[in-house]
């Protein structure tokens, strides 16, 4: 199958950072740290050398065996040491380290001392339910507090924790459970969201007639709506009445560098859920280490990731990442634009956020209410931007750069996967910025564009996104299927190198521009596009929010664009409308993009990340069936 694409799209701004954010950057020296990291081995044990070790590794990078990579052998330490226990005997102790609010404004704070004591608590409680090294602990919780302390527990003791994301239906929670054999499950009464509260103990109730390996259901009273307990005695019990009368001191479990850490289950845009297992030291090195130098985190700093805990951007840069630096971490449970399209912009100003990680998605769709929500509020604690999940089309950065950082804060395009566990392609806040390009590879990353041979591809020209060479946060194995793991991700291109389903092109400065999804390139009269550059073209249209494209057979062109666009308020896809789209695609692409339908939708099919899911349109399109769309968000 051929990767390789034709590019359309040319963007020529670029944007540098000012002084103030120079002064303080943990990174002034961009070219010197990407040269550092060129070692990859000595690049990562000089950033492993900041945690607490009960045992210092004996080797660096174990690749005997590729791809089944093994980091800091022999290496003994605790996740929720590092991430909580450290802290508590120093300043850190009594500053805030999780401030939840939500959609109501009800807020609550832990500090480092509260949380470590409600982990302890809770950890010891797992257990005397008999809860071993091992173990899976899977949760169905909403984001509060309990669902931190609940993760941060199970690495306490040693056991492998596998959220599932609060919005799934019962067949898809289910089919996580039972995959990966949980012994325990946590969940709540329910949860909020956009004004009302949404029962998950009785999709959770209904889930566990099918999940035999489940022992025990711990409830969280978080709404404090009306539940039933199940009748099966000792099988289900309240979360406050299980950690009562808890001591709040417990030892660490000395974990294996490479002992597993979490599961987490995703489809993305692909179809039957994957299982895909991070183990402890490599993951924990390499989100802190990246987190600290693209958002360039200190002491003062108030951090806020949107993303859900239930996927792997809240798992990285909600929870760990954040307390393993000793910063405060907001988790927000509700939606962007209730109640009001000001509702995240409040939360901002109300706190003092100052470095703020959203998706492309979050941004288009605050994007259609204008600019007027967010110069109703006083936004300047913002000091860094970031987004995360997809590529994010220039119309749409431009628009979060002056109306969300007024000009002044430099948004870091992050690219990485569930399976990669932490940033790989990423500015750091020094790096020239051009809006759509996620930069470059981030220091002791090695990423290329290649051909379906393993060769670079030439400057400018659309091809395979790979990593050549292995890092700390890698996934080491799909869950109870290695075949798969291997087949999926080491065997199309030659050499043994991570292919990350993505097409890609660099630039003349070596900046990576991601194009979309392999499987998703337009095939148009012997051009191959990629679908990001065509809905960037859409979104660049004054009336367009946001745009999904997949081909349609052409019996000339061999496909034609189908578009399905979500417009801005006060405009209808009508002829007019219709003719000045499509010239504005060809005037932005060439003649090559020819356009054979627009439909205008409200919501396209998108996961929770905020990849959209076009073989879901497709699918649609044509009248077959969708598969696996457990995780769709609309």
């Amino acid at each position: 199958m051929r990767h390789d694409t034709d590019v359309l799209l040319n963007e020529e701004r670029v944007f540098k950072p000012g002084q103030e954010i120079i002064d303080v950057l943990h990174v002034k020296d961009w070219e010197s740290e990407i040269e550092k990291g060129k070692d990859i081995e000595k690049y990562w044990a000089e950033k492993a050398e900041q945690f607490v070790w009960f045992k210092k590794w004996d080797k660096v990078l174990d690749d005997s065996n590729e791809p089944f990579y093994k980091w800091f052998v022999n290496g003994k330490i605790n996740m929720a040491y590092n991430a909580v226990d450290r802290w508590i005997t120093t300043d850190k102790r009594n500053q805030v380290a999780v401030l939840y609010v939500n959609e109501r404004g009800h807020e609550k704070k832990l500090t480092y001392y509260e949380l470590y004591r409600e982990v302890n608590k809770f950890a010891n409680a797992l257990k005397n339910l008999g809860v071993k090294k091992g173990d899976v602990v899977s949760t169905y919780l909403p984001m509060c507090p309990e669902l931190m302390v609940v993760l941060l527990a199970c690495t306490k003791i040693g056991a492998i924790h596998s959220v599932v994301y609060s919005g799934l239906s019962v067949g898809a929670f289910v089919e996580r459970i039972n995959d990966c054999n949980a012994k325990i499950l946590i969940t709540a009464d329910g949860t909020f969201r956009r004004g009302k509260i949404i029962d998950l103990k009785r999709v959770s109730d209904e889930a566990m007639l099918q999940c035999p390996t489940v022992e025990t259901v711990v409830v969280v009273k978080h709404t404090g709506i009306p539940i039933e307990m199940s009748e099966l005695s000792g099988r289900e019990i309240f979360y406050e009445t299980l950690i009562e009368g808890e001591p709040a001191e417990l030892e660490a479990e000395e974990m294996d560098a490479e002992d597993p850490l979490f599961i987490l289950y995703t489809s993305g845009s692909t179809g039957k859920p994957k299982g895909v297992l991070h183990t402890t030291a490599g993951y924990m090195v390499g989100v802190a280490t990246t987190l600290n130098n693209v958002f360039n985190i200190h002491d003062g700093d108030l951090w806020w990731c949107t993303g859900d805990i239930g996927w792997i951007t809240g798992h990285s840069f909600l929870l760990y990442g954040p307390l393993l630096l000793g910063t405060t971490t907001l988790v927000y449970e509700g939606a962007p634009d209730y109640p009001n399209p000001g509702a995240w912009w409040s939360v901002v100003e109300k706190y003092g956020v100052t470095k703020l990680y959203t998706a492309p998605t979050a941004i288009r769709h605050l994007m259609r209410f204008g600019s007027k929500y967010p110069n109703l509020y006083n936004l300047s604690s913002l000091k860094i931007l970031g987004t995360v999940g997809e590529p994010i089309n220039p119309e749409a950065w431009m628009w979060f750069y002056k109306n969300v950082g007024k000009e002044k804060c430099p948004i870091m395009d992050t690219w990485w996967q569930t399976e990669t566990g932490m940033h790989m392609i990423s500015p750091l806040p020094i790096a020239p910025l051009k809006p759509g390009s996620a930069t470059m590879a981030l220091p002791g990353i090695d990423a290329d564009v290649v051909d379906d041979e393993g060769n670079p591809v030439p400057v400018g020209k659309g091809g395979l996104l790979v990593i050549k060479k292995p890092w700390p946060a890698m996934f080491r194995t799909l869950y109870n299927d290695e075949e798969k793991f291997i087949n999926t991700y080491w065997k199309e291109v030659p050499g043994c190198v991570y292919t990350a389903g993505d097409i890609a092109r660099k630039d003349e400065d070596g900046y990576f521009w991601i194009q979309g999804r392999s499987d998703d390139v337009l095939k148009i009269a012997g051009h191959r596009i990629g679908t990001s550059e065509v809905e960037s073209a859409f979104v660049s249209h004054p009336a367009v929010v946001e745009a999904a494209v997949i081909g349609k057979s052409d019996p000339i062109k061999g496909e034609v664009i189908k578009a399905f666009v979500i417009l801005k308020e006060g405009y209808q896809l009508k002829t007019q409308l219709i003719e000045d789209l499509s010239r504005h695609v060809r005037y932005e692409l060439g003649p090559v993009a020819v356009l054979g339908q627009i439909t205008q939708v409200d919501s396209l099919p998108k996961t929770r990340s905020g990849k959209i899911m076009r073989r879901v349109l497709r699918a649609r399109d044509r009248g077959e069936d969708v598969g696996d769309i457990s995780t769709l968000e609309e």
